[in-house]
């Protein structure tokens, strides 16, 4: 599933793309799923972080699972409602996402969109025309570290969220770089630019 914030891309310049998981990256996660929109919370940074993103003209999406809709815990208006507040407090910030795919399935549905599968990230790079090679991917869980790996993007890893467990339990990718949060990723990004 996607919500595209803009029309089809049709790059004058190569597309600068970055793919960012939701829950645990740019906002604060519960072992409970976000549930409602009171429940949605940033983590300090965050937002400024992606607002520096597309002032350094990066193309920023997120790749989410959200199983919590399969699980039957909130609807798609929910979902919907979560991510308007989300882009209120971005736009307020400066920033904005560019796009939003979800996978809204359980575990047991064994489909290709949901990480660590990597149908999401493949179908990202359809959409925006970009091979995924290098595109920087960054999340808090083996399951984004692996999905990035899979389609040959650079997996990043913060240790927010589920970040520090990830980093304990140690089976991700070698190639991961490890940042403290989405605002140190970010500066480590632009300054490598």
């Amino acid at each position: 599933m996607v919500q595209l914030a803009s029309e089809a891309v049709t790059p004058t310049r190569p597309v600068k793309l970055i793919v960012l998981d939701r829950d645990g990256v740019i906002n604060h996660d519960s072992a409970q799923f976000i549930k409602s929109p009171d429940e949605w919370r940033p983590i300090p940074g965050s937002l400024e972080a992606i607002a520096r993103l597309n002032h350094a003209g990066y193309r920023v999406v997120i790749a989410t699972n959200q199983s919590g809709i399969g699980r039957g815990l909130f609807d798609m208006a929910t979902l919907n409602a979560i991510h308007d507040k989300m882009n209120k407090a971005l736009a307020v910030a400066g920033g904005r996402i560019d796009a939003l795919f979800y996978c809204p399935h359980t575990a047991d549905a064994d489909c290709e969109c949901r990480k660590p599968k990597s149908g999401m990230l493949a179908e990202i790079g359809v959409r925006f025309g970009v091979d995924m090679a290098g595109v920087p991917c960054i999340g808090d869980s083996v399951r984004d570290l692996v999905a990035a790996e899979a389609v040959g993007a650079q997996p990043m890893l913060v240790l927010t969220g589920k970040g520090e467990k990830t980093l304990r339990d140690g089976n991700f990718p070698k190639n991961t770089i490890i940042f403290p949060d989405l605002a140190f990723a970010v500066s480590a990004l632009l300054a490598s630019d």
